[in-house]
């Protein structure tokens, strides 16, 4: 096998179990937010507008989280930088 092949077949693997493991956690944690802010509007109805802006933004942190991840497995994917050492 040739470096090259090597490097493209490791990024792959590498990729495979990054948007694996960028895709699970952000959606654990996801889960857990919104299941404390349930838990918190059981406790304080009355303050409900403060939780759920609260719960949004977070929740969009979380999910840029998550699309971060799948921007950075595309660019290891199609523009791997680490071709660029061999091939010269």
């Amino acid at each position: 096998m040739t470096d090259i092949a090597l490097i493209v077949f490791g990024s792959s693997i590498a990729a495979i179990i990054g948007i694996g493991i960028g895709v699970m956690m952000p959606a654990v944690a996801m889960g857990k937010a919104i299941g404390n802010a349930l838990d918190a509007l059981a406790r304080q109805p009355e303050s409900e507008q403060s939780i759920m802006r609260t719960l949004f933004i977070g929740l969009a942190m979380i999910e840029s989280l998550a699309i971060y991840c799948l921007v950075i497995i595309l660019i290891v994917l199609f523009k791997n930088p680490l071709l660029e050492f061999i091939v010269k």
